[in-house]
């Protein structure tokens, strides 16, 4: 039970997290009409550059980044591109569908972290997990509706087709990037992860902000105030991002996903006092139903279809297959969970 709710614990950590960034990014566009997401982005990828890359420059052996370049340069390349360009469209999208819509299609990335994390990592679900996740998803849907009750404002909407599309390429473009992110901190590290993020986001975020947005940086009346907004945005994304990958970790990409539910919510309730949003039951009951939605998902551990030894043989690709005693028969169904003790060599598994 402890260990459940820590689990929910430190997927809201993410979502005030994201609060955060959706507070500032507001403050920005609509006090100070500095539409950058681009350049946001490019400072949030020079903060995980300066710390990550660097740590990655100065080991030694296989763990350097020149030797991770030689390996893995093309798959960083394309991660980069996708990290990049799914923070890209579903900023795009305010500019012509509807608040509503996009919180209603950003759903759109759980089931696509499921059926990615279903194929390629290889977890199976039970029904407790897709019980709480319609759960989650019931409470979205009765936070949409109380905004349009109260007349919350909804967004332009001017071309709601191209908006609708433009959440949906970004919701599945996150839900690519959140299973390779899991895919790499359990088979390789988080540092190696974040460096190469760092790296490759900061190169093609540098040339799309080159290319895109450079009128728009000389049109913001740079002061003190948009300054601070820039420090807290850059702030509380470099904390998402070094961040996530220890939950992730800890639970799973699905789970921090439905998790992230909760940070329109968050967002709400500080637009209370800031923005003088207008109130509504319904909020509440929305926070709750997605709370229960996460405890009904943690509550039970997922489990990965395959054999132990190729569990390892897949975390080491380049080294020799170890084999496992066989003084137990080993059965080809492996349960795990990640919200116990781990080591950082090997993943916390036991055989069914």
């Amino acid at each position: 039970m402890v260990e459940m709710l820590i689990s929910v614990a430190l997927g809201q950590v993410l979502s005030l997290l994201i609060c955060g960034i959706g507070l500032t990014s507001k403050y920005l566009s609509e006090d100070f009409h500095a539409n950058t997401p681009v350049f946001q982005s490019f400072l949030n990828y020079i903060l995980l550059f300066l710390v990550y890359t660097t740590t990655l420059a100065v080991r030694q052996g296989e763990e350097n980044l020149l030797a991770i370049l030689r390996r893995r340069w093309w798959k960083y390349m394309i991660l980069g591109l996708i990290d990049l360009e799914a923070n890209y469209l579903v900023v795009k999208a305010y500019q012509y569908t509807t608040l509503t819509s996009i919180q209603l299609l950003d759903c759109f990335v759980i089931p696509v972290v499921i059926l990615l994390s279903w194929f390629f990592l290889l977890i199976r679900y039970k029904a407790v997990h897709f019980i709480g996740i319609v759960v989650c998803i019931l409470g979205m849907g009765c936070m949409a509706g109380a905004d349009v009750l109260v007349g919350r404002h909804q967004g332009a909407g001017e071309n709601k087709l191209v908006g609708d599309l433009l959440v949906l390429g970004g919701a599945t473009l996150y839900g690519i990037s959140n299973v390779w992110e899991e895919y790499i901190i359990r088979t390789l590290s988080r540092v190696e992860f974040l460096g190469m993020i760092g790296l490759f986001g900061a190169f093609f975020s540098g040339i799309q902000l080159a290319i895109m947005e450079h009128k728009e940086l000389l049109k913001v009346p740079w002061d003190w105030q948009i300054g601070l907004l820039y420090v807290g945005f850059s702030a509380c994304m470099f904390g998402l991002y070094s961040f996530m990958p220890v939950v992730i970790k800890k639970t799973s990409a699905t789970s921090v996903n439905l998790s992230l539910l909760t940070a329109d919510l968050y967002s709400l309730f500080c637009g209370l006092f800031l923005f003088h949003y207008k109130f509504s039951g319904l909020y509440l009951l929305s926070f709750f139903t997605i709370l229960i939605g996460l405890v009904l998902y943690s509550s039970t551990s997922t489990y990965i279809a395959q054999d132990p030894r190729v569990y390892k043989q897949f975390r080491n690709p380049s080294g020799p297959v170890v084999d496992l005693p066989t003084t137990a028969q080993v059965e080809p169904s492996v349960t795990y969970t990640s919200l116990g003790q781990e080591t950082e060599e090997e993943p916390h598994v036991r055989v069914a």
